[in-house]
């Protein structure tokens, strides 16, 4: 493309292809997106053909998401894909504004703006403290030009979201197969009433077994007050360096920086890191899966965190559970669906 931005140097699969140049032809048609595809599908590399067109054309792009873990995970990407000053926008930031064609912040940051941008992508569309919440919506849409457009982007669809595409509010693109091929890991279920108290020997062996084999590995608890419950029982094994984190933890980034950086072996978390972290080799516990905490919805975006990477396609979920859960039959339902259809499309 004459003037292109784009100094990014990899390729897209065929369907990646496809699918990104049929993104551009909708924003041209001044089209509002909803892209489903799921966790490890490599949106945001089919996201570049797009983002490229809009710079050149003189536009102003906001790449978005709810949660400061995913900004912060997209924007060194970003960074290194285009040849454009990038401006990274989020709470606690120390880096001073400053004008430039392509923003990439938490959601939050566009109450700062007021038509300003032509094109506006907003990455897990469906997660807290976003979804549902009209203040924040409003925002969006008036930090968008009138002649602007919105793309979307979920591995988990809201009913809401649907309902939009269906009515033709929404163009809906789909890509349900990971870009390597592989599947989205099931569910492996253990039921233990008593997972407060005490590790199971299973666990115990699982954790070891990752931690001998150098696999990193997420333990999600559906409440703050059961991160220090979990993180006595690991401690007790003796296997290598972990800590806790959550939402309003102040040391929150840095300590997810130093699992990306090798630091740590694992971290304890609640649902704060359910999505925008990538780690090859990466492995999940679920601790209290029945929980009313984890949704259908947030048990598949943790399930999605395995297994993402081309060289390590496979990792294992284990989730442990008081007794059988409605969330939990329908996480484990449309995770067999979505590979099933992923099987038929290939």
């Amino acid at each position: 493309m004459p003037g292109s931005k784009l100094r990014w140097k990899g390729r897209l699969t065929g369907r990646q292809e496809a699918l990104s140049k049929r993104l551009i032809e909708n924003a041209q048609a001044s089209q509002n997106q909803l892209l489903w595809a799921v966790t490890g599908a490599g949106k945001t590399e089919m996201l570049f053909p797009l983002i490229d067109w809009a710079l050149t054309s003189g536009q102003r792009v906001a790449l978005l998401s709810p949660r400061v873990d995913v900004v912060l995970e997209l924007a060194p990407r970003l960074q290194a894909a285009f040849e454009v000053f990038t401006q990274v926008l989020y709470g606690a930031q120390e880096e001073h504004y400053k004008y430039s064609q392509l923003v990439i912040g938490t959601v939050h940051q566009m109450l700062r703006f007021y038509q300003a941008f032509d094109l506006m992508i907003i990455d897990e569309v469906d997660a807290f403290p976003y979804r549902n919440n009209r203040m924040l919506e409003r925002a969006l849409h008036q930090a968008l030009k009138k002649e602007g457009r919105f793309l979307y982007l979920t591995a988990t669809p809201s009913r809401k979201m649907l309902s939009m595409a269906n009515r033709g509010e929404l163009v809906l693109h789909q890509l349900l197969g990971r870009f390597h091929g592989g599947k989205l890991p099931e569910l492996t279920i253990h039921y233990d009433p008593r997972w407060r108290k005490r590790m199971t020997l299973s666990l115990k062996k699982s954790l070891e077994l990752w931690y001998f084999e150098k696999k990193p590995f997420f333990i999600f608890v559906p409440a703050v007050d059961d991160l220090a419950l979990l993180e006595k029982q690991v401690r007790q094994l003796a296997i290598g360096r972990g800590t806790t984190v959550h939402a309003t933890d102040s040391e929150r980034i840095s300590k997810v920086a130093d699992m990306r950086a090798g630091k740590y072996d694992y971290l304890i978390t609640t649902t704060i890191l359910e999505r925008g972290v990538t780690l090859p080799n990466l492995q999940a516990v679920i601790m209290g899966g029945d929980d009313p905490t984890f949704t259908k919805e947030a048990l598949i975006q943790m399930a999605g965190q395995v297994g993402r990477a081309k060289d390590s396609p496979l990792g294992e979920v284990l989730l442990f559970a008081s007794g059988p859960a409605r969330s939990i039959r329908q996480a484990q339902r449309e995770i067999r669906e979505l590979n099933r259809k992923a099987e038929e499309n290939v």
